[in-house]
């Protein structure tokens, strides 16, 4: 038999700060801790597939990224997109490209932790 990949199964940004940028996805994404976590990491209790930050792997030098994550295009589904923005904007939290109806609901795009760029969407 001939091994096949399902899809994504786990998501992890590599972050400086892992304390930081938990607390910036508690806060603003209302994301709540998995009862555990591997050292160096925090792990979300998110469905349909765990979603944590951590410590750069062996070899990745965050200092030596001009963006992080850049190339790839990470997307929060949320009960209400507007509110979510409209949550984000007034804490201070850079938006990117604002609220847009698209293929997925409404959406848009903002910085995440360390420079991350995330899109949220729905409701």
């Amino acid at each position: 038999m001939t091994a096949t990949v399902d899809g994504p199964d786990f998501i992890a940004l590599q972050v400086r700060d892992v304390e930081a940028a938990a607390a910036f996805c508690e806060k603003h994404l209302g994301l709540r801790r998995a009862s555990a976590s591997p050292p160096g990491a925090v792990v979300f209790a998110t469905a349909p597939i765990p979603f944590a930050v951590r410590e750069p792997l062996p070899g990745m030098d965050l200092d030596d990224v001009a963006r992080p994550g850049l190339g790839v295009a990470l997307w929060f589904r949320t009960t209400d997109a507007q509110e979510l923005h409209d949550r984000l904007a007034a804490a201070g939290v850079p938006i990117i490209t604002p609220p847009k109806d698209g293929p997925f609901g409404r959406m848009f795009t903002f910085t995440g932790p360390e420079g991350y760029t995330l899109t949220a969407h729905g409701g």
